[in-house]
């Protein structure tokens, strides 16, 4: 029997002028499975994953039926739906509503008048289960970002729902806090046969282990088929949606190969072992060291300390780092690590008791706050709502400047220009990260600050993503970045540094960094290291794959 039947559902938003964000949409989720849904930046998957929780579901024109067990969702109670369905969000701080960590465990119980000793016995094994027995007596608000995202999980759990949607759960968890928060769905769906329906950008992952994926574009339904059928048929059809494929599928198709397409790192791993296991040596690549001497950075952290409160334990411990002009440096690391707090820093917004800041060779405290902002320097934060004040992403690029033509280029640069009359928070994830950089772009920054610039957008608009910033290093912007996208600053990132324990430890290149690590590292290395060095992104793999095959 299917949990879910979705037929010839259609939905256009109040303010979407006649566009349909979900077009004759027909789909059927059986009991049990695992389903990926993905597809570009503002495809629809977020509208169609709320119309399958009447209290979530847009407002708007809406067409169609859903079943729920067979039962039409309006006929649904919301005590069943709260109970059966349970949705974990994007954004773990949209979804907390208590202080404490038991409370919020037991928040969903209490709301469906769960007798006290279930209740007790059901937060008591969730905690046990996703390990958080250590932290229950916490305040939430004292958690990292992946903490909180495992609580709600947990949250969820208790009330022991039969379908679980996620939508882009691990955005914002760093490479090994995703891979682990992963590996709980999946565990979820295997031991209690919990139905899964989840999208995600990131589908390393995720894409070996779904029953089937669910490609979106415009609203549609493009392809729905296994993940490895999925991998060829956007491939052969030469689709933008093939640049979120899985690392060893890109790899696999970019070098030709044969057969059986490898879904997995270990697959990938097997399948290189196959076809260069005659190979005596092969030909890598050469780990060039990075300069050392910086004449004159655009940046210069020296021995900074900061903390939140006068008694509180310190966030930031030593901090120093210096970044050329006109390049791009990442910053990677695990959540609550202190990272996003030195960029607050850099802006002045959190300042240290210890330790200098100097932008462009001058204390950034000697700076006017006009001159400051006014072109020297902007930061694009890890919540792009913060920056919307307006009621249309136009009125909110106005309010930077004047100069229409200007705020034209810049919509055209980040692909907004048909977003431009929506309210901001209409727009999806993807869409109001790019409104948002818009927006900071239109000052004309000199040092551009990016705090998790990847978080929900897909791999078509990283590629977009990746020639803004080439070409802002062009005109000799210097750009650093916060990101747990190890697979974007492995590709564009000329340094890269690993932020533990409110300091940096280590700076290299992308090539020398990530191929020295064996966890915090990417797909490509990782399925290629026995057989190539240093090969760091799957166009490396590529690249090396062709020419070794060529000198056999």
């Amino acid at each position: 029997m299917a949990h879910f039947e979705i037929k010839n559902l259609s939905f256009s938003y109040p303010t979407a002028k006649g566009k349909e964000s979900l077009h004759d949409v027909s789909l059927t989720i059986h009991k049990g499975e695992y389903v990926v849904l993905c597809g570009k930046s503002g495809s629809g998957k977020t509208t169609l994953l709320r119309h399958l929780k009447s209290v979530l579901a847009p407002h708007g024109k809406k067409s169609g039926e859903i079943l729920f067990n067979g039962v039409p969702m309006q006929q649904v109670s919301q005590r069943d739906q709260a109970a059966k369905i349970g949705y974990v969000m994007q954004n773990p701080d949209d979804q907390i509503v208590t202080d404490k960590v038991w409370h919020e465990l037991a928040f969903g119980l209490e709301s469906l008048g769960t007798d006290q000793k279930t209740m007790r016995a059901r937060v008591a094994e969730m905690a046990c289960y996703f390990g958080i027995a250590d932290w229950f007596h916490r305040d939430v608000a004292d958690l990292s970002g992946g903490q909180k995202q495992l609580l709600n999980l947990a949250s969820i759990m208790a009330m022991q729902p039969e379908v679980l949607i996620l939508d882009e759960p691990t955005s914002q968890l760093d490479p090994i806090a995703a891979s682990d928060f992963l590996n709980t769905i999946r565990k979820i769906n295997i031991e209690l046969g919990t139905t899964v329906i989840i999208t995600e950008h990131r589908l390393e992952d995720i894409f070996p282990c779904a029953d089937r994926a669910v490609v979106m574009d415009a609203g549609r339904v493009i392809a729905n088929d296994t993940p490895r059928n999925i991998g060829r048929l956007l491939y052969d059809q030469k689709s933008d949606m093939f640049a979120a494929m899985p690392t060893p599928v890109r790899v696999f198709y970019g070098a030709g190969g044969e057969g059986d397409c490898p879904l997995t790192v270990r697959e990938g791993r097997n399948w290189l072992s196959e076809v260069f296991a005659e190979a005596p040596e092969t030909v890598s690549f050469p780990a060039c060291p990075m300069e050392e001497d910086i004449e004159k950075p655009a940046l210069s952290l020296k021995e900074f300390w900061f903390r939140y409160e006068k008694d509180s334990p310190d966030i930031l411990r030593g901090v120093s780092a210096e970044v050329p002009a006109g390049s791009l440096y990442a910053i990677v690391g695990g959540n609550g690590a202190g990272k996003s707090t030195t960029l607050k820093a850099i802006c002045g917004i959190c300042k240290p008791y210890r330790g200098s800041v100097k932008v462009f060779g001058k204390p950034v405290n000697k700076y006017k706050s006009s001159e400051l902002f006014g072109g020297c320097l902007a930061m694009l934060p890890q919540d792009p709502k913060s920056l919307f004040v307006k009621k249309t992403v136009r009125e909110d690029l106005e309010e930077m400047t004047g100069d229409k033509a200007l705020i034209n280029e810049i919509a055209a640069v980040c692909q907004i220009e048909a977003l431009l009359g929506s309210h901001p928070y209409d727009l999806s994830g993807g869409e109001q990260q790019r409104a948002a950089l818009a927006k900071v772009l239109l000052t004309r920054p000199r040092l551009l600050l990016l705090d998790e610039p990847t978080k929900g957008i897909d791999g078509f608009f990283k590629e977009t993503l990746a020639k803004i910033l080439c070409g802002l290093k062009e005109q000799g912007v210097t750009i650093v970045m916060v990101s747990h996208d190890v697979e974007f600053c492995a590709k564009y990132a000329d340094q890269v540094s690993m932020f533990f324990d409110g300091q940096i430890l280590t700076t290299d290149t992308p090539r020398r960094f990530f191929g020295a690590n064996s966890f915090y590292t990417t797909a490509a290395n990782r399925m290629s290291r026995h057989v190539f060095c240093n090969a760091v992104t799957a166009e490396d793999v590529v690249l090396l794959y062709k020419k070794n095959r060529e000198e056999e």
